[in-house]
């Protein structure tokens, strides 16, 4: 298993500590540094930024937003960042959410996986440098009868092929993305319930491209909280904010794809109640009612030993690679954070 690390969003007011924490994760061996996007820092920029001041680590959009690019932008981006990185990039894409595709894009959030099939198809068409033309039913390129020609990528990335990931929690997604990617990006995910939320989807998918999970790299992010295990229950308050805003809050009432993984993973009743009360406005009343094994569930809290046992959980249920954001109110207790990410992986015996 191959650790990375996730950054999250930049411009938070801990962006210098943040190129500490990936400048520490390059040192300590860490595979790959994710930065995300919604609607503040873009991933790109920050990434940029991460790779110049990094020797060894990948750099990786976790996730570039496809309503918010053209592909044949995300692989001139996808080819510029390779080479700026002399071959660290890998390229983590997703549709998003309604309120952002919609509310700060403009672009209708209709027919996702259809729109990321054909995104998928035209940036690794453009990535290999033939002239681009794609005719479809989300893009047509060269548009007909304009001016318009087919044209080639003139940028020359490091590697033929880049590393394709695609961030993806319903069923339908985990399929299409088991069967048109190299990796999947995943939140929120319980190793007790792994098979039957995402493996077995993701392994429908391979079969329809008529391959197997070996070499496909199951990816998901957990935040990481070092403590003493009698503190355990402590060390998952300090999420509960942050798994009533993805449970309660993302997308909306009638869609929101981390609420139905948590229903999925059974936890019904308090996956509607979190969000009844976080969209009418009680975040406290809703970070509340997220339990605490859901929480557990979902997270690495407590001492080394502890959380190298859930690492073999992981491993056993399938992951392949787990990106770690290490939790922490200074700088200092993020890197311990880090290092004890790192340990625990070598005391795990899966590194």
């Amino acid at each position: 298993m191959q650790l990375g690390i996730n950054l999250g969003y930049w411009g938070a007011g801990m962006d210098a500590d943040n190129l500490a924490v990936a400048q520490e994760a390059d040192r300590l061996g860490y595979a790959v540094c994710w930065a995300a996007e919604a609607y503040g820092s873009d991933a790109a920029t920050v990434l940029s930024w991460v790779a110049a001041q990094t020797e060894r680590i990948d750099v990786g959009s976790a996730i570039f937003q496809i309503p918010a690019r053209q592909p044949a932008m995300t692989a001139m981006t996808a080819a510029t960042l390779d080479s700026l990185s002399h071959g660290r990039f890998r390229l983590g894409l997703g549709v998003s959410g309604p309120q952002v595709s919609e509310g700060w894009y403009g672009v209708k959030f209709d027919k996702p996986l259809a729109r990321t099939r054909e995104y998928v198809e035209i940036v690794r068409k453009a990535m290999t440098r033939e002239r681009l033309s794609y005719d479809g039913a989300h893009w047509t390129l060269p548009l007909p009868g304009g001016p318009g020609k087919p044209l080639k990528l003139t940028v020359h990335p490091e590697r033929e092929h880049i590393p394709l990931y695609i961030a993806a929690i319903g069923p339908k997604n985990l399929e299409q993305t088991g069967e048109i990617a190299d990796g999947a990006l995943l939140i929120f995910p319980s190793a007790a319930h792994l098979e039957e939320t995402t493996i077995k989807y993701l392994r429908a998918g391979r079969e329809k491209a008529g391959k197997t999970l070996e070499g496909f790299d199951v990816h998901p992010t957990l935040p990481l909280a070092l403590g003493e295990d009698k503190d355990v229950a402590t060390l998952a308050d300090t999420f509960r904010p942050y798994t009533a805003l993805y449970v309660g809050g993302m997308g909306s009432a009638k869609q929101n794809f981390y609420n139905q993984l948590a229903q999925r993973m059974g936890f019904e009743e308090a996956a509607a109640e979190v969000q009844e009360k976080y969209l009418a406005g009680d975040k406290q009343g809703a970070a509340a009612a997220i339990p605490h094994d859901l929480i557990d569930q979902t997270t690495l809290l407590g001492s080394v030993d502890r959380i190298a046992d859930r690492m073999k959980e992981y491993a056993a249920a399938g992951v392949t690679s787990l990106s770690l954001a290490p939790a922490g109110f200074t700088l200092d207790e993020r890197i311990a954070a880090l290092r004890a990410g790192a340990e625990a992986l070598e005391l795990s015996g899966l590194a």
